[in-house]
């Protein structure tokens, strides 16, 4: 299910991506679910989309939550599917905020934390740098270790835990960190655009099937999409793996 609200714009480069690894990718509106039009139960996984749902204002995905959150059926709907076994979840940007704030019926996502204002006080568009820690992330299995380009686009990046220990409790978990030119962990504007501590700019649940991520990498599957690349790129760039790697966990 490729799951969308008012305003998100990047649900068909994530249904490309999606369809490209040879998933059957389904257009889902939220208007669809909380009319009952459509269940989630009939779907292996979702992918929340980015772009500038609730005009990008008040919280842009806060809002998303909180419409699926005071939404009986909504909340059944999306509790349910996070308590099965056999499902998986992808959000990115707006649906990386969103999901973030519906921790409290995710399994495993007590860790997440709440994405607030860049630290630049601007909304960040640009290709950025950043490496894939070891995590249990089905998305990123075999790819720890990577350095890769990915563009971001959005004004609430940063990740604020409520404490130390918090942040501490998400080490093993994180799924993306911003870095450098010499490719260390880095808070340093513009290497990192939001600021956030330890350039932690994705997360993912301590099971690895829930995964949440603010740069974009729907954007840049196609090494054509690049600004730059090596000559032994194919028309797939290495971003491409993590979808392949979805459907590698669904059998």
């Amino acid at each position: 299910a490729i799951l969308r609200e008012q305003g998100v714009n990047g649900h068909v480069e994530m249904a490309a991506a999606f369809d490209r690894a040879g998933f059957v990718a389904i257009d889902v509106h939220m208007s669809d679910i909380m009319a009952g039009r459509v269940s989630l139960s009939d779907y292996k996984g979702f992918a929340a989309c980015g772009g500038f749902s609730y005009g990008d204002v008040l919280g842009a995905g806060e809002g998303w939550a909180k419409s699926i959150l005071f939404n009986a059926r909504a909340r059944h709907e999306f509790q349910s599917f996070f308590e099965r076994s056999d499902t998986f979840a992808l959000g990115v940007c707006n649906g990386c905020q969103m999901m973030s704030n519906l921790h409290e019926i995710i399994p495993g996502a007590g860790h997440w934390p709440h994405f607030q204002r860049n630290l630049s006080e601007q909304f960040e568009a640009r290709f950025v740098t950043v490496e894939i820690p070891r995590s249990p992330s089905l998305f990123f299995d075999g790819m720890a270790g990577s350095r890769l380009p990915i563009t971001v686009a959005h004004g609430e990046g940063f990740a604020a835990f409520s404490s130390n220990q918090q942040l501490e409790s998400a080490s093993s978990y994180v799924a993306l960190r911003f870095v450098d030119h010499s490719g260390a962990p880095t808070e340093q504007y513009p290497f990192n655009p939001n600021g956030s501590p330890q350039g932690i700019t994705g997360m993912t649940s301590t099971d690895g099937r829930f995964t949440i991520l603010m740069p974009h990498p729907e954007r840049v599957f196609r090494t054509v999409q690049h600004s730059w690349h090596v000559d032994t790129w194919s028309e797939d760039s290495p971003w491409m793996r993590m979808f392949r790697n979805a459907r590698k966990w669904v059998g």
